[in-house]
């Protein structure tokens, strides 16, 4: 099983920073992300991008036991 990590208002919505979550691809892991969650958190997923093992990943993906599933919605701030 994957180890999904969630960062910013993808943690907010999911209401938890750490899962394990099952799959083989990396969209089979979101979509048992979205069932855990719900719709919240699946709204968020439209901006975030997500990561394997510290790697840009798409749905595609595989994904291993003890992978590290990353989901980062995009970050802002700082001086204009």
């Amino acid at each position: 099983m994957a180890q999904l990590r969630l960062f910013a208002s993808a943690r907010e919505a999911a209401g938890c920073a750490r899962d394990v979550v099952p799959g083989a691809t990396v969209s089979e892991v979101i979509a048992e992300a979205n069932r855990r969650f719900g719709s919240d958190f699946e709204r968020v997923l439209n901006s975030c991008k997500i990561w394997v093992n510290g790697e840009v990943a798409d749905l595609s993906t595989a994904v291993n036991d003890n992978d590290e599933v990353a989901i980062l919605p995009p970050v802002s701030g700082g001086d204009a």
